[in-house]
């Protein structure tokens, strides 16, 4: 191939074409971390198994989520079904199905969520007699 201003021109042009569209996701990417805001991320940490052996089933897990959690988070949550173990007062290793909420919400409003995440523990342990759900708290960067 000869290479003429004109070809060398398209060239360039195609280069440079390819460069910004390669640049654009990350620039965009670098903006919209700009724009995330501080939010607090609370997993809550649900067991399944009663004090003397009874499974909590699926559908009373649900009903619970419906009854206590969604009036208190109904922008959304998220729900993973998991496998927990712990060791009981008595030494022994009890295992069983269990359920991981995740909750994230705005920084500001974290010490009224919190108190809403606390009556659903409490609220959990009453109806299902759990000795407790477990709870972490972490600081978040969130964009939607």
């Amino acid at each position: 191939m000869k290479w003429t201003s004109e070809a060398r021109g398209a060239v360039g042009t195609g280069v440079l074409a390819a460069l910004i569209a390669a640049g654009v996701p990350a620039l965009v990417g670098a903006l919209d971390q700009a724009e995330s805001r501080p939010y607090a991320e609370t997993r809550l940490y649900f067991g399944t198994q009663r004090a003397g052996g009874a499974e909590i089933g699926k559908a009373e897990f649900m009903s619970f989520l419906d009854r206590q959690v969604t009036p208190a988070f109904p922008e959304g949550l998220t729900l993973q079904e998991g496998y927990g173990q712990w060791r009981g007062e008595d030494g022994k290793i009890v295992r069983e199905a269990s359920y991981e909420l995740i909750l994230l919400y705005p920084e500001k409003s974290a010490e009224e969520r919190g108190r809403s995440i606390e009556r659903i523990r409490t609220a959990y342990q009453d109806e299902f007699q759990q000795d407790s759900v477990g709870r972490s708290d972490d600081r978040v960067s969130v964009d939607f």
